[in-house]
């Protein structure tokens, strides 16, 4: 191949490289966030999709914002209602629950799970994915530290990839959009190693189940994001 040849595949390879979209699923806590950070890593252009669904506080949200915007990342905040409640998280009646023992959590799903909420969650990026021409919905589902919610396994995840690539035009034209979850089997520890080498802000996150003023460190996240700052002999630098 000649010089110009050669010049003209790298220039293209370098502008398909540019122009690679995602759309990452941002709740503002720890795990969605050091996610963002791999995807920006990785080379995407990357549009944050933010839920405001009914959770008994908007801090969640209003950090996932400040979130996108210190990444210098688009992002959208979609409200939608889910007014049959069905976890403490939607109803303020319940009780958080507190004091789990971390060995316990993957055992029993509790009642901040949230029905189908990933489900909901990815229909909408999957959506919006085919609206912007993105190829990759990024979300940061675990399943080693994690309460033991069914839709962050990646079973779950592999099938509703099946079902995107069945029931979306991308997919019938097979190039069907992407879904990676890259934490999926990392402790917090390893997550949290892993966001300071890619200077992910964790001052702004926001990970307790509650909307006080400081978190709680009773309910399951708070007790999870311990364990990985713990590990690690760091301080969290949002408290």
């Amino acid at each position: 191949m000649s010089r110009s040849g050669n010049l003209r595949k790298q220039t293209r390879l370098i502008m398909k490289k540019q122009c690679k979209k995602a759309i990452v699923l941002l709740s503002g806590g720890l795990d969605s966030t050091t996610t963002l950070y791999i995807a920006k890593h990785q080379g995407y252009h990357v549009t944050a999709l933010i839920f405001r669904y009914g959770q008994r506080h908007d801090k969640e949200v209003l950090r996932a914002q400040r979130i996108a915007r210190s990444a210098h990342c688009d992002h959208h905040v979609v409200n939608i209602s889910l007014p049959w409640k069905g976890s403490s998280l939607l109803d303020p009646r319940q009780a958080i629950p507190e004091h789990r023992t971390l060995k316990s959590m993957p055992s029993k799903i509790p009642s901040t799970y949230v029905p189908s909420r990933n489900m909901i969650f990815l229909s909408f990026a999957s959506s919006f994915a085919e609206a912007i021409g993105a190829d990759t919905i990024f979300l940061g589902a675990n399943v080693r530290d994690y309460s033991g919610y069914p839709d962050c396994r990646p079973q779950f995840l592999k099938a509703f990839a099946r079902a995107m690539r069945a029931g979306t035009k991308a997919g019938a034209r097979g190039c069907a959009i992407q879904i990676k979850a890259p934490l999926i089997r990392k402790t917090k520890e390893e997550i949290i190693r892993l966001g300071y080498r890619l200077k992910v802000p964790y001052h702004l996150t926001w990970s307790c189940y509650k909307g006080q003023a400081k978190p709680c460190g009773t309910c399951d996240s708070c007790l999870l994001r311990q364990k990985g700052f713990a590990a690690l002999k760091r301080k969290d630098p949002a408290l």
